[in-house]
């Protein structure tokens, strides 16, 4: 029976799954003080739609070979990939990206801790996977994380209804990746290279027409130098090599154990928003970090064997 390497194996950095991983969250993390510095420099879509054609040309370099190879198989799942791409990378690109114009990098990194349990709950509505009680007590505990974090800390707007719009938007584009996520499950048996280059080609064809949306509502900000900046960290770390780092490391320790550094986002998003943007880490990013990673501890349990 095949079972997954070591993952410390050999010496090569290559072949230290704890170190790719630790350096691919890292990458994810940074897409929140991205975000934060794209403000009024450039656009949401400018920035989505010249990502993932930047992304796209970078996969013709190193994946040619596999989508060719398993192009019959991809060719008869265009529409499954296509909806993929558009849900999981462009829409929630979109979202995340206008999210940062009226909320903070750590208030998005924090956000984003609770697409593990959003996952959950997404497997329990679609494939009516088993959900133990300990597993309800880890969701209301992240959700409890979210709610806190989405009014401030402040009861108030919460009675009020009183939410801040960036913060409704990053709850909604964690919820369409989450959705993302959960059908991943009936992916075609392909090479994940192959697979994402497909789902990148995607993206930047569902991206086009809203980008001309933008352009007709005369909202578009043209790369500046801070843009063209911003555009190259996004397309190079968190959409290209932090794709390659997470997939060798899924070839290294499965998917079981890999996945569980998502919960290291929150925490390197928030500490980057204070220490790179000087932003204010206040109680309430305190115990939403808390909720959120206990929550998520809780409802993985059952998976660890707990």
């Amino acid at each position: 029976m095949n079972t997954p390497a070591s993952p410390t194996i050999g010496s090569h950095p290559l072949d230290n799954a704890y170190l790719l991983l630790t350096l691919t969250m890292l990458q994810w993390a940074g897409n929140a003080v991205a975000g934060r510095l794209a403000v009024g420099e450039i656009s949401p879509m400018v920035l989505t739609t010249f990502r993932w054609a930047g992304v796209v040309l970078l996969m013709l370099l190193v994946a040619r070979k596999q989508v060719r190879a398993d192009w019959p198989v991809l060719r008869g799942r265009l529409g499954y990939l296509t909806l993929l791409g558009a849900l999981g990378f462009t829409v929630f690109n979109t979202l995340f990206y206008v999210a940062a114009y009226s909320t903070t990098a750590v208030n998005i990194g924090i956000l984003q801790g609770a697409i593990p349990v959003f996952v959950l709950l997404g497997a329990y509505l679609a494939y009516r996977t088993p959900v133990s009680l300990l597993q309800i007590i880890g969701v209301a505990t992240t959700i409890t994380g979210v709610i806190l974090v989405a009014v401030r800390g402040e009861l108030e707007r919460l009675l009020g209804f009183q939410f801040n719009p960036g913060d409704l938007l990053m709850v909604v584009a964690c919820m369409l990746y989450a959705g993302y996520t959960v059908a991943l499950r009936r992916r075609p048996q392909v090479a994940g290279l192959a697979m994402f280059s497909v789902m990148a080609m995607a993206a930047l064809v569902t991206a086009l027409p809203l980008l001309g949306v933008e352009i007709w509502l005369g909202r578009t900000v043209w790369p500046t130098p801070t843009g063209w900046a911003v555009l190259a960290y996004v397309t190079l770390f968190p959409s290209f090599l932090a794709q390659l780092c997470f997939l060798r490391s899924v070839q290294l320790i499965g998917p079981g154990r890999a996945g569980i550094f998502v919960n290291l986002v929150p925490i390197f998003a928030a500490s980057f928003g204070v220490l790179l943007l000087g932003e204010a880490f206040r109680w309430y990013h305190a115990l939403a970090l808390v909720l959120v990673l206990g929550g998520i501890w809780l409802a993985e349990r059952r998976r660890l064997g707990g």
